[in-house]
């Protein structure tokens, strides 16, 4: 475990996993073992969403991938680059065709091993701040790979009634929980505030869209996306590829508010 701290926060990270953020004795972030979900923050790359009605197949340009829901990048252990008393950077490096195991199976899928046509670095790096949490994605590779990205941390819940603020909407938590597992759309959007017992404020650069899930009523994942998989039949999910063009470089702030 390693803990990031300054005068006012205190975060900790488990294999590259943000598993806490205190503020003031508030706790931001899901904890593992409570009800809904076993993670408290993973990311959805090269794709986002399921692929089970597509045979768990998505075309690309080098011809067809297996993977699964939310990309093959989950499966894979994050390796520590370097950390100081406010930062810490991690990375996976993936080799073109390489298997990796896949934890769904038997249970949840069919394909016991995902693989990925091209060679990729994916650099996830924390920085604490004094008035936010700042963390990075940048993805290397080689040029035109077709990708989707998505962040997903889960937040914990506090009070009975929550709300989720965008573009000037508020949005209940009974409208996430109606969605179900398709997850609410919040598109052309880059900063969305969790109005709880207290606030936090998630700011993005590079996504360009967000999906709000949860199936409990105590914690909400609020997910920055570069796309949103239920626009498009999964057969069809490649429509929504960006391609990698040098270094794509994708940012989250986490801002704790009163």
């Amino acid at each position: 475990m390693i803990q990031l701290n300054n005068n006012t926060y205190t975060v900790g990270i488990d294999a590259g996993e943000l598993v806490s953020f205190v503020v003031d004795g508030h706790e931001f972030i899901h904890q593992k073992g409570s009800p809904g979900w076993g993670s408290s923050d993973t990311e959805m790359f090269p794709i986002i969403g399921p692929v089970n009605e597509a045979n768990f197949r998505i075309k690309t340009p080098k011809g067809e991938a297996v993977q699964d829901q939310h990309g093959l990048l989950r499966q894979m252990p994050y390796g520590l680059e370097s950390q100081s008393e406010t930062s810490a950077v991690f990375v996976k490096r993936y080799h073109a065709g390489t298997v990796v195991n896949n934890s769904k199976y038997p249970d949840k899928s069919t394909e016991p091993q995902l693989a990925w046509p091209y060679d990729f670095v994916f650099e996830k790096s924390f920085q604490l701040k004094d008035d936010m949490l700042e963390i990075t994605f940048q993805i290397s590779g080689e040029k035109g790979m077709p990708f989707m990205l998505g962040y997903h941390p889960a937040f914990k819940l506090h009070s009975s009634s929550p709300k989720i603020v965008a573009k000037g909407r508020e949005i209940s938590l009974d409208e996430v929980l109606a969605v179900g597992n398709r997850a609410l759309q919040v598109p052309d959007c880059s900063s969305i505030s969790l109005k709880d017992s207290r606030q936090m404020t998630i700011e993005t650069e590079g996504f360009g869209n967000f999906m709000c899930w949860t199936e409990v009523d105590n914690m909400v994942c609020i997910e920055p996306i570069s796309f949103y998989p239920y626009d498009v039949k999964q057969s069809n999910l490649h429509e929504g590829f960006l391609h990698l063009e040098g270094t794509a470089t994708f940012k989250v702030s986490l801002k704790p508010g009163a």
